[in-house]
């Protein structure tokens, strides 16, 4: 028997990943870039025993589906390939995120994942490695290996991972306001829209031109520390993202009304001299990102409009953590 448990915060991308170059392999149509929040996060745990007769996979304590088993079988099978262990695992994931809200679960899930099997499994992979393999389960889980900016690259399969952005810790400057409009899980998946838009949306090939140049003018902002450049790239590149949707076919969107008010409460809140973007991801939940000494200003600005249950306040995370287990149960060897 052979356990691992790790932890992963959820990511939030600032130039947004949309569209899949290759569905199978995860491999996506642009560069993308993240901030890791500390709000939200899973805590998975997994144990390879020769008594299991199947995997079986639990989330929030309730046994999931054969369908959603099936696919983090599917995840596992590259692992047991790799680490050349043949057995079978039961899985216990503890998400502190909405499932399937647009707030990223699956990002900080299969990189919670990947890190458990990396430490049941004594696989010793590098960040990078683990970022290559945390994208085999979930595109944006790579980027949720690091703390602070990650970059996902586009690449090939080998060469297709997150690297850490360097920044000066400037992201510990930052703070991320979520305005939780639904935790409810969506209409239409991300998987299904980025491949709905990418196949049939007149609007897609501007999109990755727009995002190509979004990417560098982001980085410069970070490098330079200019909070203005990277909330204005931010926001600008999220409508751009939305925009796609409503040249599918057939079309569709994430926003709901209360989206659209939060948007607009946003500018608004601008415009009064706190400086404050919103970026949203394939979801109606919209986040606010400012800088840490105008937080509590811009959430007593949010609360005229919005719930305190609904405003939750994030700062800049940490990177993938190996967690302890509750035994002493020894890892395999290599």
């Amino acid at each position: 028997m052979y356990k691992g448990k790790a932890r992963a915060y959820t990511n939030i991308a600032l130039i947004k990943y949309w569209g899949k170059k290759d569905e199978a392999l995860i491999l996506p149509m642009n560069n993308s870039l993240s901030l890791t929040l500390d709000a939200f996060y899973t805590e998975t745990s997994i144990t390879f025993a020769e008594d299991f007769a199947e995997d079986r996979f639990f989330l929030d304590g309730i046994e999931q589906s054969a369908a959603a088993t099936k696919k983090i079988s599917a995840f596992l099978d590259m692992i047991r390939s790799e680490a050349d262990c043949p057995l079978y695992a039961s899985i216990d994931s503890r998400n502190f995120v909405p499932t399937a809200a647009g707030l990223a679960s699956s990002a900080s899930g299969l990189a919670a994942l990947a890190g458990a099997c990396n430490e049941a499994l004594n696989m010793q992979l590098s960040v990078e490695e683990l970022s290559r393999l945390a994208r085999k389960g979930s595109g944006s889980a790579c980027r949720s290996i690091y703390g602070g900016f990650a970059e996902w690259q586009q690449g090939t399969d080998d060469t297709s991972y997150a690297l850490q952005v360097a920044s000066d810790d400037w992201e510990n400057d930052l703070s991320m306001i979520f305005i939780l409009i639904n935790d409810q899980e969506k209409e239409v998946s991300s998987r299904d829209g980025m491949r709905r838009t990418v196949e049939t949306s007149s609007f897609y090939d501007g999109w990755l031109t727009a995002a190509a140049k979004d990417l560098v003018t982001i980085k410069q902002a970070i490098a330079d520390k200019d909070f203005a450049a990277l909330g204005a790239v931010t926001e600008a590149n999220a409508l751009k993202m939305h925009g796609t949707t409503l040249a599918a076919q057939p079309p569709f969107t994430y926003w709901s009304p209360e989206s659209l008010r939060a948007m607009d409460c946003v500018r608004h809140i601008r415009q009064q001299g706190l400086p404050c973007y919103f970026t949203m991801d394939a979801g109606p939940n919209v986040k606010v990102l400012c800088q840490k000494r105008d937080e509590q200003a811009i959430l007593d600005a949010l609360q005229a409009n919005f719930t305190p249950e609904q405003l939750v306040l994030a700062h800049a995370g940490s990177g993938l953590t190996a967690l302890p287990l509750e035994n002493d149960v020894p890892k395999m060897s290599k």
